[in-house]
């Protein structure tokens, strides 16, 4: 077989993003708000000195349940900031100490859709706004769900979600269709068609590490 020359420019190593550790000169929160805050940091890049403003966030776990059917649950509940009720996975904060992030995606599948699951994989990870938060996501694939013994007592956003099962290949249409806008949901739903095609093959186990995260690496 004759080898394939490769083309300038390009790399023949596994894409990968990369860890880098500037040398920070200061640091301070210039706003302390009721879930995250507001952070100015200057550092040094490129023999200069960048000052950069950013959301310091708990980070978040996101569950894409999937039934014996290939559906998917979603849930539809009010966002202020985007003023919408819109599509989503089940997701919440990282923000109990100490908690491991399986533990929360758990607690937070039983607090938002009363239900348990069986068997969890690692499906996806992603930083919301990289440009202006440190939010990372890890999106857990839970299947061999079932109902809670008991139903959750929500409130607030939570107190009129409501509960949808819709079949994998008909939310990605939806997600193609730009009809869904959540991120959570559009990373899980995709990434969940991708690795369905393959097999299932390049699911992480359960607990495994999250060097990635900022806080948790």
């Amino acid at each position: 077989m004759t080898e394939q020359p490769v083309a300038d420019g390009a790399s023949t190593e596994a894409l990968s993003d990369d860890a880098v550790s500037p040398r920070i000169t200061s640091s301070e929160t210039v706003f302390a708000g009721r879930i995250w805050d507001v952070k100015r940091e200057t550092f040094r890049y490129n023999d200069a000195d960048i000052t950069r403003e950013y959301v310091d966030h708990t980070g978040a776990v996101a569950i894409l349940a999937l039934d014996d059917t290939d559906r998917v649950l979603l849930i539809k509940q009010y966002r202020h900031p985007v003023r919408h009720r819109d599509w989503e996975i089940p997701a919440g904060l990282l923000d109990i100490t100490g908690e491991p992030p399986l533990t929360a995606a758990k607690r937070e599948l039983a607090e938002e859709a009363d239900l348990v699951a069986d068997e969890w994989n690692v499906l996806a990870e992603f930083y919301t706004s990289p440009g202006g938060s440190d939010e990372a996501i890890r999106v857990y694939l839970a299947r061999s769900v079932r109902p809670t013994a008991d139903a959750f007592d929500r409130e607030d956003e939570e107190a009129d979600i409501e509960v949808r099962w819709v079949p994998l290949d008909e939310v990605v249409d939806a997600v193609l269709a730009r009809r869904v806008q959540n991120p959570s949901l559009i990373v899980g739903v995709l990434a969940a068609r991708a690795a369905r095609e393959s097999g299932w093959a390049q699911l992480g186990p359960a607990d495994e590490p999250w060097p990635r995260h900022p806080k948790l690496g």
